[in-house]
């Protein structure tokens, strides 16, 4: 995909138009309005071919989908919990877009969007939370680390990477690489996340920070939160931040492209908070009915990631009905297989989860192992 053009290392962002008898947007880069008209930005830009649209599209509606059938098998049992992206798909399809093939990635439990676009089997994490194994992908190979439960721990995991390639020498040129971690709103809470930009400051470490602010930690709104917005935060700790229309896909590809650009070429690190929305339950077990009103979800859905970028292709005659018949019918295709592959599942050995504690293996797992195995086989059948 073509590159958005490198920001100047400055914090901030511009305002964005308002939406008709809506209040006035928050201050943030945004190239495509809710309605789908572009807008042009003085510091990004992007110039997507019709047919990178049309990827960028596809890639949505396939994460929605896929998400929506996690759900609803969580919903029935067949999964312990899910952390559900909707509305945050923009935000996940344009990061993940946006980064090179050498870029690393440390993402939360959320990310399903991201790893899609890493090219993972959405399998994997699906895997997970049903209980079979700890999320088998390889964070190596496919340069995506493996989900991340304890709230902003990633980031120093990803901190400490990217200090790592800077030790290396793997910066400072346009084939350099760069490391991007994934949290929420309530992760800047945490003290892992505050220690990860001092030592990421500190160090000139190559990373982004990419914090999909959707306006609740779990139950907790942002106001609750913070007195400032999160991307102002950057400044205290020496490096830039700036807000981005998180339900728009192109500005998300241009912010973070840059952002990434600059870590890569020696720059140091930048905090990005997409401003988005959660539009589900915080996870299965969340009631969000309990502390958001139906006004501000109906709100938030005027602005959803999908329909925006359908009505830019629309209005710029890339695609037909043909086209968005076609991509749901794909969509659905591939979430009627994981499905069927979630259900085919075989439940684990339960010796299994001593398998893997230790590389080279370790007495005492040898004997909880020997101790479990005594225990189970005393039950009828050995079960």
């Amino acid at each position: 995909m073509t590159k958005g053009e490198p920001a100047p290392r400055r914090s901030g962002a511009t305002r964005a138009g308002r939406s008709g008898g809506t209040p006035p947007e928050p201050e943030y880069v945004q190239l495509l309005t809710p309605s789908g008209e572009r807008v042009n930005h003085p510091e990004y830009s992007v110039d997507f071919t019709a047919e990178e649209l049309r990827g960028l599209y596809r890639d949505l509606v396939t994460v929605r989908k896929l998400d929506t059938e996690a759900t609803a098998l969580q919903r029935q049992g067949e999964l312990g919990i899910w952390a559900s992206l909707l509305g945050q798909e923009a935000a996940q399809v344009g990061a993940g877009r946006a980064m090179r093939t050498q870029d690393m990635a440390f993402p939360t439990y959320r990310e399903h969007g991201v790893l899609y676009t890493r090219g993972i089997d959405p399998i994997m994490p699906l895997s997970l939370f049903r209980g079979v194994d700890q999320g088998g992908w390889d964070p190596v190979a496919n340069k995506f680390n493996l989900y991340t439960i304890v709230i902003g721990a990633q980031t120093l995991h990803a901190t400490g990477y990217a200090m790592g390639v800077a030790k290396d020498g793997k910066v400072g040129t346009d084939d350099g690489e760069a490391v991007i971690a994934f949290f929420g709103d309530g992760a800047t809470s945490q003290g892992d996340v505050n220690e990860a930009f001092i030592w990421s400051s500190v160090f000139h470490a190559p990373i982004v920070f990419f914090c999909q602010n959707n306006q609740y930690a779990i139950s907790e709104p942002l106001e609750r939160q913070t007195r400032i917005p999160i991307y102002q935060r950057a400044a205290g700790f020496g490096f830039p931040g700036v807000r981005v229309d998180g339900n728009d896909v192109l500005a998300v590809y241009a912010v973070t492209r840059a952002a990434l650009d600059n870590a890569r070429l020696g720059q140091g690190p930048t905090l990005i908070e997409a401003y988005t929305y959660r539009m589900g339950a915080h996870t299965t077990s969340d009631d969000p009915t309990r502390y958001r009103v139906s006004s501000e979800v109906e709100a938030w859905q005027a602005k959803d990631p999908i329909a925006r970028l359908k009505a830019l292709l629309v209005k710029e005659k890339a695609a037909g009905e043909d086209f968005f018949k076609q991509v749901d019918e794909d969509a659905r295709i591939e979430a009627v297989s994981l499905r069927e592959r979630v259900l085919s599942m075989p439940d684990p050995d339960h010796s299994q989860i001593f398998d893997h504690v230790y590389a080279e293996g370790s007495p005492l797992v040898d004997a909880e192992r020997k101790q479990f195995e005594a225990y189970m086989a005393s039950f009828e059948g050995g079960h």
